[in-house]
């Protein structure tokens, strides 16, 4: 019999981990699905699952909740790897989109294209959200510049790009309020109008945002090293930055553009899945985006019971969540130093 080796032994462990994810997170698609404004029973929700019914209770289901909890899923899954990539690429663990402005961006530039554009269909503002967030990505990296303390202004320079933006989205929003009335609920980060409409839009960024770092993973592991290491063994660092700054803007440019800027997920995903696994990047991004799906999906089911029976942003519960866990990193990093 063959003894076990190391790699082996720590293969268990792992699946055992992503295995009691992802049933997480099923469990709470079903809670998402069972509980809420209306009451609906096992029986009937299982005939909605299964399309086996089609009275007006099926339907809520499969009109309303089902998309929606998918789109939960899919949402926070990708805002938890754009935060990822973005704390790998600036090499600060306190960056996100959101902080770092790009999520602000990404809104400003939805809130114009409906005001110029009100008839514009959601693709159409997944294209403006890219284009916003392009440009505060690149302001804000002109902002920063080159040289040692590179990093040190992205922090800067990000978090004074989100209040501006923020500010004159607010600013925007007040001008023209007879095209943006219904724009409050969505800026703070919502989901309860999302519709298969919506999932059949990001999915095609879902996918393809998962195929790329599949495919660059292997490169953006380079950007764990050191830049002048990582240019003394040959290695394009700046091509490789570029290209997960990309992957960024198109995971969180689109999550924005149908669901707002959900604030925290971002930031606080990536730190427990490191706490969990450790650094390997190779099982770091798959638990990453798992548990960004999962508390996206609880934090919608919180939302629901806040006002109840009227439904409350899940900006809202994701902000409570992440606020005191963000003050707590910038106290451990300002320990730290």
């Amino acid at each position: 019999m063959k003894p076990i080796t190391e790699k082996q032994s720590q293969k268990w462990p792992l699946l055992f981990l992503f295995s009691a994810a992802v049933l997480v997170m099923l469990i709470g698609v079903i809670c998402n699905l069972k509980w809420g404004q209306a009451y609906v029973s096992w029986h009937t929700l299982y005939e909605a699952v299964t399309y086996q019914g089609s009275d007006k209770t099926h339907l809520y289901i499969q009109t309303l909740r089902l998309p929606r909890a998918i789109m939960t899923c899919i949402v926070g899954m990708q805002l938890a790897l754009a935060g990822m990539l973005t704390q790998i690429t600036t090499k600060n663990p306190l960056a996100s989109p959101h902080i770092f402005g790009i999520n602000a961006g990404a809104a400003l530039a939805v809130v114009i294209g409906l005001v110029i554009l009100p008839h514009f269909g959601n693709f159409g503002l997944i294209g403006f959200a890219f284009v916003g967030a392009a440009l505060s990505a690149l302001l804000i990296w002109s902002l920063a510049g080159a040289g040692r303390q590179q990093y040190v202004r992205l922090a800067l320079a990000g978090i004074t790009i989100h209040f501006l933006m923020s500010s004159m989205t607010e600013g925007f929003i007040i001008m023209n309020q007879h095209a943006t009335d219904s724009m409050i609920f969505w800026l703070v980060g919502s989901l309860n109008q999302a519709g298969w409409s919506d999932v059949r839009i990001i999915f095609p960024f879902f996918i393809g945002g998962m195929a790329l770092f599949s495919l660059m993973l292997p490169a953006f592991k380079l950007l764990l090293l050191d830049d002048d290491i990582a240019a003394g063994l040959g290695q394009r660092v700046n091509i490789v930055r570029g290209i997960s700054i990309v992957l960024v803007l198109l995971l969180a440019g689109s999550a924005v553009a149908l669901c707002g800027p959900i604030g925290f997920i971002c930031l606080l995903v990536p730190h427990i899945a490191r706490a969990m696994i450790g650094p390997n990047l190779q099982i770091l991004g798959p638990m990453t985006a798992l548990l960004g799906g999962i508390l996206l999906v609880y934090a919608d089911f919180l939302s629901r019971f806040i006002a109840f029976p009227f439904e409350s942003p899940v900006g809202i519960v994701t902000a409570v969540i992440g606020a005191p866990y963000f003050i707590y990193l910038a106290r451990k990093q300002g320990g730290a130093k």
